[in-house]
């Protein structure tokens, strides 16, 4: 006895089951672009696209690929696949990247504080500077240098 799958004919995809998933497979941002031209050029479209994403929970997800294709090991083991950071099957190469790259970081974290204090020092003097002038000012009397307030020689002039 067969049953119904059996001896159905293979379910054939329409042109929207295509388009969603040649979307799906290049993720979130073609779904938004699509959705955005569709505003442009008429906005019902992009209104639609919009409710479809909601409701399909297209927008609100991590990703919009498959399961198989989706952050199944987490985000930075991801991210060291995409670099090339992935094992290579030789202990000794991997053993020494490991090493290169731990001492590379080590390195940054040590620059990083390097201007950071560097930061600081400058901060310090330019204050240290203003400190001074303020202080220089304050200890100068204001000397009557023979100008109004605008900074224009004043000229005196005698009676006659």
């Amino acid at each position: 006895m067969t049953t119904m799958s059996e001896t159905a004919p293979p379910k054939s995809e329409g042109w929207f089951n295509k388009t969603e998933a040649w979307l799906d497979e290049r993720g979130k941002g073609a779904w938004l672009a699509l959705m955005f031209l569709g505003f442009v050029f008429f906005w019902p479209v992009g209104l639609a696209l919009l409710v479809y994403m909601i409701w399909s929970k297209r927008m609100f997800s991590k990703s919009c690929k498959s399961g198989s294709q989706s952050w199944k090991h987490g985000r930075h083991e991801h991210m060291a696949r995409r670099h090339g950071f992935r094992p290579t099957g030789n202990s000794a190469f991997d053993s020494y990247k490991a090493e290169t790259l731990q001492r590379l970081m080590d390195e940054q974290e040590q620059f990083e504080a390097f201007l950071e204090r560097l930061r600081q020092a400058k901060d310090k003097s330019e204050f240290d500077d203003f400190m001074n002038e303020r202080a220089e000012a304050a200890r100068t009397p204001a000397v009557d240098d023979g100008s109004d307030e605008d900074g224009d020689a004043v000229v005196a002039r005698e009676p006659k």
